[in-house]
């Protein structure tokens, strides 16, 4: 807990939100487990976050131990109060490949607007919540093919029906949403809600702690946003206060703010609120800062096209976080879609971040260096009409920032640097030295320091070190600077040039490097995870068309622990990839035997817990009519990682 600026005390709460069905799609698409593929990612958000000087409390997972044991309690909580229903509904089951298809596993054309990839859970081009039965022409997409057959199962959901009315008039009294987030809301309430599922038939979530549902895990919708509750009672046990966690949701006075992207407007205007309506012991959204769209350069970000901006390039693109956040904040989808334009950039960075509010400030701490010896003058009098539109645009400013009108914040502090500049200029100060205007522009470089801590952490820092002044505090924007020792000023920004942007556009939008690192993920570290990872689940004579069979080299065998008849075999494909693989060949095989023989090994199959320890993989044998078995091997040496055909 932290009290900056206003004063307000506050928690800055963030996290990802890792299962599903879309990470365990990823983790196919590399090769890799589910909690491999979250691991490295966590890692690269984090790193870009911190970059980005995102000033986090907590940045926490939904994989970690407290955000279970919390999804469980209010999922119990919820159960206890009436809200949670048992139904028999029809699963998406594959023939071919004999496996349940969660919703991300199963495509078809959307009744409602006939976009014809869309997901079994939401449509991407219209946004509609689906069931996975309503789809048309539905398919695969593991095996791609139209062999979906829909089956019958039990599972849990959340009674929004029976919320609705809770809801109506929350939303009802709400002040505080801005319009087109209220009007999706509505819009939900105006259809009529319905029970929506909140269970799975996945192996990568969070279990159900119901009898008869342990092979089911909770959907995403319904335990992702408890991550922000669970991420807030980590902060509390980290800072040896466990019960800290419950000023922030258990106190109607606290105010909770929710910054999140378009498509998840319903999921915090209405599913998560009433996930904790159904509980009843915690607060409701105050504000629901939706945002809209960002676009790049007239078209949507696509990094399979390398169009767009990738975060994860920034740090190594030369410019300082301060340029990108001071652009961005420029740019918010606050009330519509906004663009990112590589020539806008350029402008607002040159113009407004350099030209008008970098200049202001250098111009009038370097004349305080140069012609008063770096003492602040007193103002023998005050500047009663610039005084007035100062305290007028702060006000502004205040008022923006309680709104959340954060990009409306910046345009108004860029009208006070503006302020400062013509009014330097009215008043000539290079020619008339006049003390009481030049002190009114210290105080006012002063004051812009303050105001733009929260867009541009960095720059403010240091222009309020020039000052001796250690925090950004809301309060100091009326301290007294008069005959006080200013540090010489340096640079703030550099202004950029057509060939510095060429090289920023061609740096930012690489893509390659980066999956690249992630697919070397494969198997570093022999972790035991009971996650799917391939496309094939249980092996028939068909299934070796889809098959990746490649040649690789036992670099080490050891006895499994548990099991007399087992060993565990690493497998080398090369210098960046190794596998763990269980194999019976005790009776058949000694371990000098096997030490660097080249066999064939089956790579994408789901993999398999024997006696305690995962395997990712099979080897290839033959088995003649005395029960001998023979690995598949190679007669000459041939390249490890080979595919065999």
């Amino acid at each position: 807990m932290r009290t900056i600026l206003k004063g307000y005390k506050i928690i800055f709460i963030g996290g990802i939100d890792e299962y599903g069905t879309a990470s365990e799609t990823a983790a196919q698409l590399f090769n890799i487990t589910p909690k491999q593929l979250c691991d490295f990612f966590y890692k690269i958000h984090k790193e870009i976050y911190d970059w980005f000087q995102f000033s986090y409390d907590n940045f926490s997972r939904t994989s970690r131990e407290i955000h279970l044991k919390t999804t469980q309690e209010i999922f119990l909580q919820n159960k206890r109060n009436n809200y949670i229903q048992e139904r028999t509904i029809s699963i998406p089951f594959c023939l071919s490949c004999q496996r349940a298809l969660a919703d991300r596993y199963i495509q078809g054309t959307c009744p409602y607007c006939q976009y014809d990839k869309a997901k079994g859970d939401q449509c991407e081009h219209c946004n509609k919540l689906l069931d996975p039965e309503k789809l048309i022409n539905a398919y695969c997409t593991a095996c791609g093919k139209h062999n979906v057959q829909f089956k019958e199962k039990k599972h849990l959901f959340l009674q929004l029906d029976k919320l609705q009315p809770q809801l109506e008039k929350w939303i009802k009294k709400n002040k505080t949403w801005r319009p087109q987030v209220k009007s999706i809301a509505e819009a939900w309430l105006k259809e009529g809600l319905k029970a929506r599922d909140i269970t799975r038939d996945l192996k990568w979530g969070i279990p159900v702690p119901l009898k008869g549902f342990e092979d089911s895990l909770f959907y995403v919708w319904y335990d992702a946003p408890i991550g922000y509750i669970s991420s807030t009672k980590e902060w509390a046990q980290k800072k040896k206060n466990p019960n800290e966690w419950k000023v922030f949701w258990e106190n109607k006075k606290t105010k909770y703010y929710c910054f999140i992207g378009k498509d998840n407007i319903p999921f915090h205007t209405i599913f998560f609120p009433a996930i904790l309506m159904a509980d009843g012991r915690f607060i409701l959204p105050y504000n629901v800062v939706g945002l809209q769209y960002l676009n790049y350069e007239r078209a949507k970000f696509s990094k399979s096209q390398k169009h767009g901006v990738f975060c994860e390039n920034l740090p190594k693109a030369g410019l300082d976080p301060d340029y990108w956040r001071f652009y961005l904040s420029l740019i918010l989808p606050e009330t519509k879609d906004s663009e990112f334009l590589w020539d806008d950039f350029k402008n607002k960075i040159n113009a407004e971040l350099i030209g008008n509010l970098s200049n202001f400030i250098n111009r009038t701490l370097s004349f305080v260096n140069r012609f008063e010896k770096g003492i602040t003058p007193k103002r023998i009098k005050k500047d009663l009409l610039f005084e007035k539109k100062r305290k007028e645009k702060i006000k502004k400013i205040e008022q923006a920032y309680e709104r959340v009108e954060l990009r409306e914040a910046l345009l108004e502090i860029l009208n006070l640097s503006s302020l400062g500049n013509k009014y330097f200029d009215e008043k000539e100060i290079w020619r008339t030295k006049d003390k009481a205007a030049l002190s009114n522009c210290i105080h006012l470089c002063k004051d812009l320091g303050i105001l733009l801590h929260p867009f541009i952490p960095q720059t403010s820092k240091k222009i309020l070190e020039l000052f001796s002044i250690k925090k950004a505090l809301w309060k100091d924007l009326e301290k007294n600077l008069e005959n006080k020792t200013i540090k010489k000023p340096e640079l703030l920004f550099k202004k950029l040039e057509e060939e510095d942007v060429q090289e920023l556009k061609r740096k930012t939008s690489q893509v390659e490097e980066y999956f690249k690192e992630a697919k070397t993920l494969k198997q570093k570290e022999f972790k035991e995870h009971s996650m799917p990872e391939g496309t094939i689940h249980y092996l028939h004579l068909e299934d070796f068309q889809k098959a990746d069979i490649r040649i690789g080299e036992i670099t080490e065998v050891k006895d499994h622990p548990k099991a007399e008849r087992l060993f565990l075999l690493t497998i080398s494909f090369g210098l960046k990839e190794k596998r763990q693989i269980i194999a019976g060949l005790k009776e058949h095989y000694t371990k000098e035997e096997l030490m660097k023989k080249q066999v064939a090994v089956i790579l994408n199959l789901e993999p398999v817990a024997l006696r305690g320890i995962t395997s990712y993989g099979m080897l290839l044998a033959a088995v003649d009519e005395n029960n001998k078995v023979s690995l598949l091997t190679t007669d000459k040496k041939v390249k490890t990682n080979a595919k065999v055909q």
